[in-house]
């Protein structure tokens, strides 16, 4: 269990195919003390697992397997050595939820239709597959690539969510581009709210 709060944008070193999956290397410098192999590491909202790791005085150089399937499903499939990616170890029992409940299983890709400017913030407007979108709610929470964000508005294919200055500076939104592929998780609580008003509605009535 994640929260969103991304703790730091690491560095892609190395993407290599192999015959069972798709070995990916990042560099993490605040992540990186006490992670251990078998740790989970969110990767832009990806739940992954250490495989591999490597120091390098206060720096890891850590190693994915990614399987097919989470190749497909997620942007990771756009990244190239020397793209950042946004990082977040899992919520200790003990730690501060400053996001929102977050698993790292990624429910879909977003696409990038709006990126600009505005003030001193930016704003970003995210199309969306049908199968997220049911769960985007105004003032609902949503990760995107990993990072807990507020839905400011919202389309019937869209939504829009505000970036302020510090949001931009630390995590991987800063390399973004229009058109570019988003990771999009939507808000636990929704779904387990759609799937018990749904069993409910099923169930006979009671004579």
């Amino acid at each position: 269990m994640f929260t969103g709060i991304v703790e730091e944008a690491g560095r892609v070193v190395k993407i290599q195919p192999s015959a069972k999956s798709i070995e990916l290397t990042v560099r993490t410098k605040v992540c990186a003390p006490g992670l251990k192999l078998g740790a989970s590491l969110a990767i832009n909202g990806c739940c992954l697992t250490a495989v591999k790791i490597q120091a390098t005085g206060k720096e890891k150089l850590v190693q994915f397997d990614l399987l097919k399937e989470t190749w497909d499903r997620t942007n990771l499939q756009f990244v190239k050595e020397g793209s950042l990616v946004n990082l977040e170890r899992p919520l200790r029992t003990d730690g501060n939820l400053g996001g929102h409940f977050v698993t790292g299983h990624v429910d879909g890709m977003g696409k990038i239709t709006r990126w600009e400017r505005a003030g001193q913030d930016h704003v970003l407007d995210i199309a969306a597959p049908a199968d997220v979108m049911r769960y985007i709610v105004f003032k609902g929470s949503v990760a995107v690539d990993g990072i807990s964000l507020t839905v400011a508005a919202v389309q019937k294919k869209s939504f829009r969510i505000w970036i302020i200055p510090h949001t931009y500076e630390v995590t991987a939104l800063r390399e973004r581009k229009l058109g570019d592929a988003v990771n999009l998780e939507a808000d636990l609580i929704g779904k387990y709210v759609e799937k018990f008003v749904t069993s409910r509605a099923r169930r006979p009535a009671r004579p």
